[in-house]
């Protein structure tokens, strides 16, 4: 079966590495925050002012005062320190942030990524994602595999407004992990009970399959 949005987080979280600076984007990526490894330390920021977020908060226990990039109420953790957005962005275009997990609407196989505009939809701002696909060290997208009218948003091309190019390194999906390679995607793993034909039919550019490819452990 596919994967849920929390699956897809809870796959993502196991790519954190200990002692690493991780910008959540909005959307699916917000969620990675509620499963972090027990074995290493992870500090997240996000660009409104925030290092140091922590899990979603219980009902009953938000602060409409403490919010993430997308509005959403969140934690802290100890020691985490709170800021100005022009500090946020010096932080993210110093450089200074090794992963960033981002949503997105298209992702072309030679890692360019679309996630900021529809046309003839208002939006009220790119936001940060810009500057994080720009600065960051590794790029994360975490999306489903097709949008709502069943097509596919692995393409050989985007098709939409590009935020980043060359940029992306990993997809997770509901469908499956894919790398970009320099070949193009490649298959990594599927979700639990999804076979290769479906991911091979659900992404529109070409799949590498090489070998056996295992089920993802969640």
């Amino acid at each position: 079966m596919a994967l849920d949005k929390n699956g897809i987080a809870k796959r993502i979280a196991q790519e954190l590495e200990n002692n690493t600076y991780v910008n959540l984007g909005i959307g699916i990526p917000t969620l990675v925050a509620n499963h972090i490894p027990k074995n290493i330390n992870v500090e997240f920021q996000s660009e409104n002012g925030v290092l140091g977020m922590g899990p979603f908060p219980l009902e009953g226990e938000e602060d409409p005062d403490m919010i993430n990039a997308g509005k959403q109420t969140i934690t802290t953790m100890p020691g985490a320190v709170l800021f100005d957005s022009a500090t946020s962005f010096s932080m993210i275009r110093g450089n200074h942030i090794q992963l960033s997990v981002l949503g997105a609407m298209e992702v072309a196989e030679n890692g360019d990524i679309a996630n900021w505009k529809i046309p003839g939809k208002m939006v009220k701002g790119m936001g940060g994602a810009m500057d994080l696909v720009a600065s960051s060290e590794n790029i994360i997208v975490a999306m489903n595999h097709t949008n709502r009218k069943g097509e596919s948003k692995l393409l050989k091309k985007c098709t939409l407004p590009i935020t980043g190019v060359n940029c992306v390194k990993k997809i997770v999906t509901d469908l499956a992990v894919i790398d970009i390679t320099l070949e193009g995607f490649k298959l990594i793993e599927r979700a639990p009970g999804v076979s290769i034909e479906e991911i091979i039919s659900a992404t529109q550019a070409n799949l590498i399959v090489d070998g056996n490819i295992p089920e993802m452990i969640l």
